[in-house]
């Protein structure tokens, strides 16, 4: 389950995507952002300055200032996102690559079970996370409007 910052952070970078495929791309500021996207503002400082942070976007200061892609939408992976605002995304330290840790509890992982059944419903989820980008949901996006619309 994604937490409430990463709906937000995903709001927020449909909306800089949304706005990188226009004929005349321009900054948004925070208010922008969050008026599109419908998110408190309050939240949206702290998650952009992460997402600034880790090269997905960049900030503009001045009048004219606010926030955009500096990265196409196209590399932009959601599980890239998904892990720098809600962490490690395996179902247990123990499957996890890049925060591995062996669980206190568990005398022999070749021979967990838990740690079986979660490995199995775990790489089927991560072969498909792994593969969204944002362009992936700026387009499924657009298939429903169209399909909606129609």
């Amino acid at each position: 389950m994604i937490t409430q910052k990463m709906k937000y952070a995903l709001k927020a970078m449909l909306v800089l995507g949304d706005e990188a495929a226009q004929p005349h791309p321009e900054a948004l500021t925070i208010e922008k952002i969050a008026r599109r996207s419908d998110t408190p503002k309050r939240f949206l400082e702290q998650i952009l300055l992460e997402i600034r942070n880790a090269g997905m976007v960049s900030s503009i200061r001045g009048r004219s200032g606010g926030y955009l892609l500096i990265k196409r939408p196209s590399d932009i992976s959601i599980s890239e996102l998904l892990r720098l605002i809600d962490g490690p995304i395996a179902p247990l330290p123990c499957l996890s690559r890049r925060a591995y840790q062996r669980c206190e509890d568990c005398r022999d992982e070749a021979s967990c079970r838990i740690r079986k059944v979660f490995a199995e419903i775990f790489w089927s989820y991560l072969i498909l996370i792994e593969s969204l980008t944002l362009e992936d949901m700026l387009r499924s996006e657009q298939v429903a409007e169209q399909v909606i619309g129609a």
